[in-house]
């Protein structure tokens, strides 16, 4: 069983909003074992939208509509369905008439415009809509089905995620359960080349895709019910396990930065950090993760080399010898965050992420990252391509995959 979303609104054509219902969709209909083959956005134009919606019902067996139910002149999908399907709109005077309740409780003024949302094609039905005042529509003909959902978050969310989601795992029969595995320290060639011939596997299928300092894996299976999709995982997952080790690091919504806090909780050991040109964002990532403060126990960002010398102790004398982008400063930055900090590990940062060569004439992208622990302190280099944040977050992230390499 295949599907289409098509997006209503002149804004979105504009850009004036992001669309962030349509993937909320797509998910829905997929974990309910129907396949969404096309997402398509049209303005409010009802002769655009009408033949949208032919076409859509041409290509697949169910068409979602999101937005344009509201009561103004250019909410168009109630006479777009109809139209598309050779229906005339019927006014439901009993919905209608609770409407005008509704309104008159709240002295609200009930105007015709308002009414309009009393209307369905001949053949559909009302979707209750429980958090605002226009329902959503449902249609069964010809062996197609057309839903449609209001825009608003806080009416779409409850009503895709429940009445609308009930009734498409009853028509599809099924379910699409997928899982994320999360590896880092390798590249995605080199895990296709690992897993070549479980990516050839129909059921469940394999899939990479790179993500900054990150590759995912995609296992995607098929059953009756998600229990019987998520046994068919299982094995394939503790396959991949087996291949890539220790570059694995989680699954779905797992983060790097949930897995090294949960490895130096382990260990009972504490974590500070000393950066520069991430300007934070390695103490952002450790404070992003519930429950941190039990590790981490704080960031010094020393971007001036005034604060260099101030709160880590890095000697003038040192940084006008070889500049603050040099392994030396990186590992004295490390120790004296150590020290300062009263820390386990002290992982520090320094480098030049753009747009121009610094005034040492250091490349753009050339990063020294220093990691002081138990046993001393290591520095490494590394060299990027990108714009500025690019260089930042995949530092950042080098960063915390090396922390978590060396806590084992």
């Amino acid at each position: 069983m295949t599907a289409e979303i098509i997006s209503v609104g002149t804004e979105l054509l504009l850009g004036q909003i992001t669309d962030t219902h349509a993937p909320t969709m797509a998910r829905i209909l997929a974990e309910c074992g129907i396949g969404c083959q096309r997402r398509t956005t049209v303005g409010d134009n009802l002769v655009r939208l009408t033949s949208t919606i032919r076409e859509s019902l041409n290509r697949a067996d169910v068409v979602v509509l999101i937005g344009g139910l509201g009561p103004t002149m250019d909410d168009l999908t109630r006479d777009g369905i109809a139209a598309a399907l050779d229906e005339k709109l019927v006014r439901e005077q009993s919905y209608v008439d609770e409407l005008k309740e509704w309104f008159e409780k709240r002295g609200i003024p009930f105007s015709d415009n308002n009414a309009r949302q009393g209307d369905r094609p001949e053949s559909g039905r009302f979707i209750d809509n429980p958090n605002g005042t226009a329902p959503g529509l449902l249609v069964q003909k010809d062996g197609k089905t057309v839903i449609a959902l209001p825009g608003p978050k806080g009416e779409f969310d409850p009503m895709a995620k429940g009445v609308v989601r009930e009734f498409l795992e009853r028509l599809g029969g099924g379910v699409i359960h997928s899982r994320v595995l999360r590896v880092i320290g390798i590249g995605e060639s080199y895990v296709e080349t690992l897993l070549a011939d479980l990516m050839q596997s129909d059921e469940p299928t394999v899939a990479p895709y790179a993500h900054t300092g990150e590759v995912h894996l995609r296992l995607t299976a098929h059953g009756k019910t998600k229990e019987e999709a998520e046994a068919k995982l299982e094995p394939v997952h503790a396959e991949i396990a087996r291949r890539l080790g220790p570059n694995l690091f989680g699954t779905d919504d797992t983060t790097l930065e949930q897995s090294v806090v949960e490895r130096l909780r382990a260990k009972g050991h504490t974590i500070g950090t000393a950066e520069s040109m991430t300007g934070g964002q390695l103490a952002s990532r450790f404070t992003n993760v519930p429950g941190s403060s039990e590790v981490f126990r704080g960031g010094i960002v020393a971007y001036h080399v005034d604060v260099k010398i101030g709160c880590l102790e890095v000697p003038r004398e040192l940084l006008d010898e070889v500049g603050p982008v040099s392994s030396e400063v990186a590992e004295r930055m490390a120790l004296g965050a150590k020290d300062v900090l009263k820390v386990d590990w002290a992982l520090s940062v320094t480098g030049n992420a753009g747009p121009a060569s610094d005034i040492d004439k250091k490349p753009v992208g050339l990063v020294y990252i220093a990691l002081a622990g138990p046993d001393g302190v290591e520095v490494r280099e590394e060299k990027y391509r990108g714009v500025r944040e690019d260089i930042q977050r995949r530092t950042a992230q080098t960063a915390l995959g090396w922390l978590r390499e060396k806590l084992g």
